[in-house]
Order: structure tokens, then sequence, then C-alpha cells
């Protein structure tokens, strides 16, 4: 899908794209493409002159990342798509081009629809190709922040169940417990890799010198955004890594608990054991063996103090 947008009533309006033409009119300041197909690849070949080589887009070398050519400041950054309780990171190619903006994308992103709602009911939001692209940045910077205040959230509830000594942890819930965390952990570390990158686009931007002043002091205000929330995903880190430590020792005392209670039975049955094992069968006065089910009954008795114990401890959820 291929969009241009261009200004009316002084906020950002898509406008119909049928030739490479409409791309290049005066009043087109952005052009977004979702999962370009053959024919807009080829539109976007003959305008701006570009290979949109997908291999490159996804390359972290920063010389490749972020460059300058001919056909103008070329920025591949990651930004941030969260499925319900995971995340991935989206490659996201721009390239800034003679007052124009294109953005090319595999999958539609928050930070996009959100850019775009407020664009659209926003007067004067964005003014030129530069404001749009920083605006994006901004958004996909407060993005990652509601992501990680959801992090958080997530992990005070992991944090409430794991030291919540009135509850008692049952090895199923411990499986969920070190689930949440590491999914938890994955997500965060997803929104510090998105933070790294934008921090390394947007410095590029800054010290290619297309920007004007009031664009540079905004640009900077992301950077000190970029800052504190890096700050705080170490923190987080922090607190996922004390709450896994928590919840191991948790298992590790239920681990102690068991083997405890094995231990107290070894120990209780050993001198019955020891004492069978002086004396055996040796005694002429024995019922059994003139009792002609003595054999079998003996055999059902073996079976059933194999599963006694084994029904018991998984009935107290110890196996």
């Amino acid at each position: 899908m291929l969009t241009a947008y261009g200004f009316v009533d002084k906020r950002l309006r898509p406008v119909p794209v049928e030739s490479a033409e409409d791309l290049i009119r005066p009043d087109v300041v952005w052009i977004d493409s979702v999962e370009p197909n053959e024919h807009e690849r080829a539109l976007l070949r003959e305008v701006f002159h570009l290979k949109l080589d997908d291999e490159e887009m996804e390359d972290i070398e920063d010389s490749a990342r972020c460059f300058v050519d001919e056909a103008g400041i070329h920025l591949n950054s990651f930004f941030l798509h969260q499925h319900h309780d995971s995340g991935e990171v989206v490659t996201v190619s721009f390239l800034l081009n003679e007052g124009r903006l294109l953005s090319i994308r595999t999958e539609e992103l928050a930070a996009f629809r959100l850019f775009r709602m407020r664009a659209r009911m926003q007067v004067d939001f964005v003014r030129t190709a530069e404001d749009v692209l920083l605006s994006i940045y901004d958004v996909a910077v407060e993005y990652a922040a509601d992501v990680l205040e959801g992090v958080y959230t997530d992990l005070d509830k992991v944090s409430r169940r794991v030291l919540d000594r009135n509850a008692e942890m049952t090895d199923s819930a411990m499986a969920d417990t070190v689930a949440d965390i590491a999914a938890q952990e994955d997500l965060n570390g997803k929104v510090r890799l998105d933070l790294m990158d934008t921090r390394r686009s947007l410095s590029f931007l800054l010290r290619c010198r297309v920007l004007q002043k009031n664009q540079e002091k905004d640009l900077r205000e992301v950077l000190r955004d970029l800052e504190s929330l890096n700050s705080h995903t170490a923190f987080l880190f922090d607190k996922i890594n004390f709450l896994m430590d928590a919840v191991m020792g948790l298992i590790n005392l239920q681990q102690n608990k068991i083997i405890k209670i094995f231990s107290i039975a070894a120990v209780v049955f050993l001198p019955p054991t020891v004492i069978a094992s002086i004396y055996g069968m040796n005694f002429g006065d024995m019922p059994e063996l003139r009792w002609h089910l003595g054999y079998p009954f003996a055999l059902v008795l073996m079976v059933m103090s194999g599963i006694a114990p084994y029904w018991f401890f998984k009935r107290k959820g110890w196996l």
C-alpha cells in the first residue's frame, strides 16, 4: 500500500496517487509505503532512484543503516511492535529527499497510527518533511514509554504473587511465574534495542545539519527522553533479575522440602528393614507357609506399597 500525504487546512491529509507525477507534487511532504508491491516499488525507484534492498534495510551496521547519497538522507531504524505480551522490532526505512519524506515498512505500526491521528486532528502539528520525521520518532519514543509502563505493571503483579506468603506457590504457579518473568525480560530487551537504535538515527540526523534551530531543539528533547527511558530499562532489568532469583529460591525451598520428606521416610523405615534383613524368614511357625493365597497376596501388597507413596506425594503436589 502506497499513500501520499499533503497539507489541507494546515492538517496532514492523504492525497490520491495514480502515477509517479503524483509523488512529486509540491504539496506532497510524506509518502508512506507498507509492504509495497512490484508496481509501487517501480514507482518509488522511478521517483527516488532507490534500490529497495531488503537485506540492506535489515543490516545492523551503522554505515549501512544511516548514510547520505545522491538520493538524500537514509535512516533505517527499529520500531517497536507489540503483540499482546510479546514484542518485536520492525525495520522502517526513511529517506529525506528535497523536502519530502519517504517511509517504507513491512507492516502497520502503532507509532504511525498515533502520528497520523495527531497530524489529522491538530492544526500545524507538522509543517515540513523534517517535522514529520521528528514527530514520528517522538511518537515512537512515547509508545516505548507506554510499553515500559506495561512491563512495570506486569512485573508488579508478579512481585505480589512471589512475595505473598499467605498464598501457596504450587509447581504450576512457579512455572507460570517463570514464564511471565521471561516474557517481560524479552519485551524489555526489545524496548532497549529500539531506544538504542532510535538514538543512533537521531544522532546521525543531527550531524547531517539539515534541521532548523527549533527542529534541533525538539530533537534534543527526544534524545533526553531516550536517556531517561534507557535508565528505566536498566531498573526493570534489575527488578526482573531480583524476581527471577526469588522464584528460583522458592523452587529450591520446595525441592529441599521434598528431599527432606524422602529422607525422613528413609530413616523411619530403615530399622524395620534392618531387622527384616537379619531375621528374614528364619522362623518355624509361620502361617503364611501353609497359606495357598500367601504368594498372590504378597505380590498385591508389593504393588500397593509402591503405588501408595506415589499417590500420596502426587496428591500433596510434591511430584
